[in-house]
Formats: structure tokens, sequence, C-alpha cells
């Protein structure tokens, strides 16, 4: 059908369309759905000068390159907007404020997540340009410049400290009393010692002043009530970050207090054929090569997965005989030999039985399927559902007895 797809991919950040590319490379039917810009938060970038072969190159043209190198492997895009989801069957049901009903043997969520914003005058217009976010991407090119962070925490105080490497002065805007920060107070004593850091306190930030680009701020005393306005060429908010997570709140799955995805090291979520890569999940880093191993990781795995489930409903879910699940580890002699005399047995009693060998180290969803945790291992089904589980022995007699 029109709607249905081997791979669903949610955003079109960097971690999304990289998932895309080798999603497209596996010849997988790959959707990206995307409600904003392509491209994501790396969209609002000036300048990226740390992802390998890119000496100097801007976010929105970056993005681009990643885009047409989806589109070369026949990716698929829709812009719109994520809704609601099912993930309660082998075919997963996406939802979308346009109304679409979209499904897929395998999932990607990589919606990212975006600044907590304070929704004041001048902030989104000037975003890009001299509004910064991330001090790791855009603090390098405020060299030599005057700087405004705002916020306390660790974040903003860490970040801010970072920036005073470029940067001529940093000026931290603080809602407490003198000498009250939010952040630890290793780094509080740090960022005090910091010649290059002062702090405007009891004070918060009422408008980013500027036409194309920032040339100061409007400040206001919480005490006083008074406002005033302090000339820079760059303000970086940090008040926090949202993952943009809401849409998965009906889903199941597994998200801590913050809305953040803990993934395993396939970018595996808590429900199969789900994953979750980017600056959604939990993770250390998050920079734009960071992203797109999440996303190479993920599409890889995906694909391995929607093997294992098209294996699993041609030679298991369509088989008119009983099947033999035989689990053996490649890397084990036993196993192997075990495996081995199976397929003789089962070459005995062929108009009943069918066996299908799964080989543990790549196929792992079906031993968890069906509660395999070693192996040898023999699962009789039939349709499917497991009868039974033999006891494994050396001994072809035995074996026999148990079919």
């Amino acid at each position: 059908m029109d709607n249905t797809y081997d791979l669903i991919i949610i955003g079109g950040g960097p971690a999304g369309l990289t998932a895309g590319i080798y999603g497209g490379r596996a010849k997988l039917k790959t959707l990206i759905i995307n409600k904003g810009t392509i491209g994501g938060m790396v969209d609002n970038t000036r300048e990226i000068v740390n992802y390998p072969g890119y000496i100097n190159v801007s976010g929105p043209d970056l993005m681009s390159d990643f885009k047409k190198h989806a589109e070369s492997f026949g990716v698929e895009f829709l812009k719109d907007e994520v809704v609601s989801t099912d993930f309660s069957q082998d075919l997963k049901k996406v939802m979308t404020k346009k109304k679409k009903e979209l499904f897929a043997k395998a999932v990607i969520i990589a919606a990212g997540n975006e600044p907590r914003l304070l929704n004041i005058p001048g902030e989104k217009e000037l975003r890009g340009n001299g509004v910064a976010y991330c001090a790791t991407c855009d603090a390098e090119f405020f060299e030599g410049e005057d700087v405004v962070v705002v916020g306390s925490g660790d974040q903003a105080i860490e970040e801010g400290m970072f920036i005073t490497k470029f940067a001529r002065k940093v000026t931290v805007i603080v809602l407490h009393d003198e000498g009250v920060l939010d952040c630890n107070k290793v780094s509080a004593e740090k960022a005090f010692q910091n010649e290059k850091m002062e702090f405007v306190w009891n004070s918060t930030i009422e408008e980013v002043l500027g036409d194309e680009n920032v040339v100061g701020v409007k400040i206001k005393n919480l005490r006083t009530g008074t406002s005033s306005t302090l000339e820079c060429q760059g303000v970086f908010f940090f008040v926090g970050m949202i993952p943009a997570t809401h849409f998965l709140k009906d889903s199941s799955i597994e998200m801590d207090h913050r809305g953040y995805i803990p993934v395993n090291d396939l970018m595996e979520t808590n429900l199969s054929g789900v994953y979750a890569v980017g600056d959604n999940r939990v993770k250390y880093l998050r920079q734009v090569v960071s992203a797109a191993g999440d996303g190479a990781v993920a599409a890889v795995a995906a694909e391995r997965y929607i093997e294992e489930l098209e294996s699993f409903q041609n030679n298991i879910m369509n088989s008119d005989k009983k099947v033999l699940l035989v689990f053996f580890n490649a890397s084990n002699t036993e196993s192997l030999e075990f495996s081995a005399l199976m397929e003789e047995l089962c070459q005995e009693h062929s108009q009943e039985y069918k066996l299908v060998k799964v080989d543990m180290a790549t196929k792992k969803n079906l031993a968890e399927k069906y509660e395999v945790t070693n192996a040898p291992a023999v699962v009789m089904l039939e349709k499917g559902v497991k009868i039974k589980q033999l006891q494994c022995c050396m001994d072809k007699a035995s074996l026999a007895i148990q079919l």
C-alpha cells in the first residue's frame, strides 16, 4: 500500500537523515517525516567547523547535502507533524497532524530536542543571527565580541566559561541575589574567578535588540523594576532543553523524567522494532557527528530486525508444518554439532516438521520472543505459537521421542 513502508523515520535532523541514507541504501522503502525545516536545530547554526570532511560549512548547507544523499537512495520525505503512534503490533502505526495514517515494519524516532524558549521579543527573530543555544556549536564565531548568557544552572555557567575562550567578555544574567547561582559549587567558584565573566544579579532579559543581527539586550532588574540596555553581539540562552517526545505520551515507549528515551547500543528502545537516535535519546554528546552515528547504527539494526520479521512470517507463520526453531551459537563447536544433528532428525521427519536455524548472535529478537537465553536450544512451534521446548542432548533417539 502507498501508506505502508519498511522504515519510517520521525525527524529530519542529522540523525534522521543519516538513518534515511542507510535505510535507502539497504533498499528499504523509507519515509522521513519532518514537521519543520530539514536539519532541525542544525539549520540555525551559521557555521560548522568540526564535522569531518567539511572544513567550514553552514548548518543549512550541510543538511542540504544530507538530504540530497538520502534522496539519491530513493528516500521519501513528508512535511508533516507526528501527533500519535501505535507500536503495539508488528506493523507500527504513525498518525500525523494532517490526518495521515502511515504504517511501517520499523520506526526510528529522531525528533530531537528544542531549547526552552523565554518567548521574549527578538529571540525567535534573531535565532541564528546572534541568538544561540549551543556554545560548542557557536562560541568560536563570537571571537573578540561581547556575549550575554541567560541562565545560571550547570549548563549555563559551564557553557559560559567555554564561551570566554573566544569572547571578549561574557555577561551572565541571573535571577537570584548576588553570589547565588543554580549550578554546582565547583563551577560557581571557577566562574567567579574567571576574569572575562561578569554577572548581573536579580535580573531577567526582556528583549533581544537588533534588526538583522543582535546588537544588545534589554534587561529588567527584578528588585527595582527598572530596565537598562546592554550592548552585545551574541545572546546564549541556557534555560533548559526539552526533548520533542510529547507525541509519544501514550506509546508505551520508556522515557526518563525529562522525556528523553533510553536505548541500548543498537539504539533499540524498550519496544521491538522501535529505535531512538540523536538528541531525543539519553546520551552524553549532542553534536552532528554523534547524531549521524546514531542514525547509522539504528538503520542497520532496523534492517536486520525487518529481515528477521519477514523471515519469521515466511518461514514460521506461513508454514503448514510444525516448526522446530533450532537456536545455535556459531562460535561454539558443540552448538554447531547439535544443530547438524537436528538437521538429520528433521530430514527423517520432514513430512511433519520444518527446521529453522536461528543464530543467537544475529536474530536475538526471536530468542527474546521465545525466552531462549542459551544455545543450543530447540523450540517447537505451530503457526508461531510455542508448543514446547525440547531437552537438548546429542542422542538422536532421545530427541526423536520428544517430537
